[in-house]
């Protein structure tokens, strides 16, 4: 697979819906985490990135305008030791009590399957970045319906060891817009993360998502070697 430009990735379609992208920077040092969500319906649109203790949760922006809270509020980021989990649903707490269980990244998301809401059937889209030793590893995972049939849940978990400096992987939920909107297929994207600091890497990210359907991002780079984390989070509405 030969790697392509992260933010081309993320222009080439109006509605990606919500991404997961992790990565190394080019010089090696630092870890690169970005989530963003994007939205069609105004209770999707209804939302913003709010900072956590360990992570982030979201929130309405208009409290009077959410109507269900059960898919769109959670906790997208969340840390449990040295490794930083991140999806998009409350599998996040899901991993997060398993693993603190002892169970394996894996193994916690055997429990769950994509989300129920039919036709779309959205994939649950995970990963999980561990520093530890001065090096970094990364996973992502997968829970789909079979080609939009939710008689079988799809489980695919990609893990990547000692990610090469510059590139990054990622994966999306759905491959563009429609109705039903079509699932992400095939093996998280190899992307190029470059060398820019936090907030360029941020910043062109979020200029690169559709501008009606962009909600908010959140970008978090890792020191590999201290463990130190250096957080951003873009809003729409702020």
């Amino acid at each position: 697979m030969k790697a392509v430009s992260l933010t081309k990735e993320i222009a080439s379609t109006t509605y990606p819906g919500r991404g997961i992208v992790l990565g190394r920077t080019a010089d090696g040092t630092k870890a690169v985490i970005a989530y963003f969500i994007m939205g069609r319906s105004e209770n999707s649109r209804n939302r913003v990135f709010v900072a956590t203790e360990d992570g982030i949760k979201t929130e309405a922006f208009d409290p009077s305008k959410l109507v269900d809270p059960s898919l769109i509020i959670y906790a997208p980021v969340r840390v449990l030791g040295n490794k930083t989990i991140v999806t998009n649903g409350d599998q996040t707490d899901t991993v997060y009590d398993l693993m603190n269980q002892q169970l394996t990244f894996e193994q916690a998301l055997r429990t769950r399957e994509f989300e129920p809401d039919a036709p779309n059937y959205t994939p649950r889209i995970s990963g999980i970045v561990k520093c530890s030793d001065g090096g970094m590893n990364y996973a992502m995972s997968i829970l789909k319906s079979a080609d939009g049939n939710p008689g079988c849940c799809e489980r695919y978990t990609f893990s990547y060891d000692a990610p090469l400096a510059g590139l990054g992987r990622f994966i999306h939920t759905y491959m563009g817009d429609g109705n039903p909107l079509p699932s992400f297929e095939g093996e998280p994207t190899l992307v190029e993360i470059g060398n820019d600091d936090i907030d360029t890497f941020a910043q062109n990210v979020w200029n690169a998502l559709n501008e009606d359907n962009k909600v908010s991002l959140f970008v978090r780079y890792i020191d590999i070697a201290t463990g130190e984390a250096d957080s951003r989070i873009i809003n729409k509405h702020h």
